[in-house]
């Protein structure tokens, strides 16, 4: 067997063992017949856990065909394996040029679409632009990212948006979870896989404190580092404040960081003054979805010279003589060089994503636009996970659940 093959087999029998969760979904979703002969195109980041659940929706019955969502996030032994293997149309590869991550995307739509999963917006945004053939025949979507909801609800507010989207991001199960858990640790992952360098003692700059950044915040002070949280947001600045956070501007935050990580969904969170501010020999990731966060092209501009530092490294010196690394080409930092959020996490999502995928479909009277996750299927979710770790909760009585649902008795 070819060694990539075997490789990505590996990768996603590990992921499927460690998936609990999401396999008692499969089963079920499967004995629900609602995916049953249904096509399905999807754009998530391509490695294993991403795999299991394509395969999941697979042994539901559905035809599933997949792109990449960033040309940086696809590991080539999964994509391999699933077209090898298990005969999945995937079309992605690590490092696809612009021309080729759009031309992916299409061929994903290459069949009469009932459901789009996405991760970021692109795949959804491109059947309004370019394949408006395909809306009419379309239940619905899920979208599983902070940035393709916030571009999900543009769309609904200037009424372009076609068909329902369930957005798989708010619902408690995913955010509260992969957001901060997830990224938290996926992100000192790729930290530390593309440099190599101690963060103890290290003066830290988080850049936005979402979900996201609350998660990478947490687990770099675990870390040992000395950790700052820059924010528009007031509300979120007092929470990243009584969380024990230094708050700062971008700017001065970034003068005396060692380690800055933006997770924004924002274009140019780190803008010109800050790149101009940066302490010798700061180190710039981003860990949000699009690679605009960190501006690549103001870097080269204000640069002297480029040259690549380390495997995913580009040390950029300025024209002063300072010397700034940028990782992973400004792309998500977790997946273009870690391998993206623990199983378990994932788990979960994926979980819900399949769980979207078969409401949508069965679920007549769903109005174009964005709807949130029923509160039933989050806490589904979380029924499975606990009893995945043979774990129990207790339950209201029936007296206590009259005294919950009754305003009379206050005693």
């Amino acid at each position: 067997m070819d060694k990539l093959v075997d490789k990505g087999i590996k990768r996603l029998e590990w992921a499927r063992d460690h998936m609990a969760v999401l396999s008692t979904v499969r089963d079920d979703v499967k004995d629900g017949g609602y995916l049953e002969g249904k096509n399905i195109s999807m754009a998530l980041h391509v490695e294993a856990k991403t795999g299991i659940l394509a395969l999941s929706l697979a042994h539901a019955g559905a035809k599933v065909k997949m792109a990449s969502c960033n040309p940086l996030s696809t590991d080539d032994s999964v994509a391999e394996a699933l077209r090898e293997e298990y005969g999945m149309d995937v079309y992605a590869r690590r490092g696809e040029s612009s021309e080729e991550y759009y031309e992916h995307l299409k061929s994903t739509l290459e069949h009469d679409t009932h459901v789009v999963i996405d991760d970021g917006g692109d795949l959804i945004s491109m059947i309004h632009t370019e394949r408006e053939d395909l809306i009419d025949g379309i239940y619905g979507g899920a979208e599983e990212t902070t940035t393709g909801i916030v571009r999900l609800r543009a769309m609904e507010a200037d009424g372009a948006l076609k068909f329902p989207v369930m957005s798989v991001n708010d619902a408690y199960m995913k955010h509260m979870f992969d957001n901060r858990y997830g990224t938290g640790q996926s992100t000192i992952d790729g930290l530390m896989t593309a440099t190599n360098l101690q963060l103890s003692g290290k003066m830290f700059l988080v850049v936005g404190y979402g979900w996201c950044g609350r998660g990478i915040a947490m687990r770099a002070r675990g870390m040992g580092a000395n950790v700052m949280v820059s924010e528009v947001d007031p509300v979120k600045a007092v929470e990243a404040k009584m969380d024990g956070f230094r708050v700062v501007t971008c700017k001065d935050g970034i003068s005396k960081a060692d380690f800055a990580v933006t997770a924004t969904g924002c274009k140019d969170v780190v803008d010109t003054e800050a790149i101009m501010a940066a302490k010798k020999g700061c180190i710039l990731a981003n860990s949000g979805h699009f690679n605009n966060e960190i501006p690549k092209d103001v870097l080269e501009n204000l640069s002297v010279s480029q040259r690549e530092a380390r495997e995913d490294v580009i040390e950029y010196i300025m024209d002063d003589g300072r010397k700034l690394y940028l990782l992973a080409e400004g792309r998500l930092v977790n997946l273009a060089i870690g391998q993206g959020h623990p199983v378990e996490i994932m788990d979960m999502s994926f979980a819900l994503q399949t769980l979207a995928a078969e409401y949508v479909v069965k679920t007549e009277g769903l109005e174009p636009g964005v709807h949130d996750i029923p509160r039933e299927l989050d806490e589904k979710v979380a029924r499975l996970m606990l009893q995945a770790d043979g774990l129990y909760i207790d339950s209201l009585t029936e007296e206590q659940e009259r005294y919950m649902n009754s305003w009379k008795e206050g005693t």
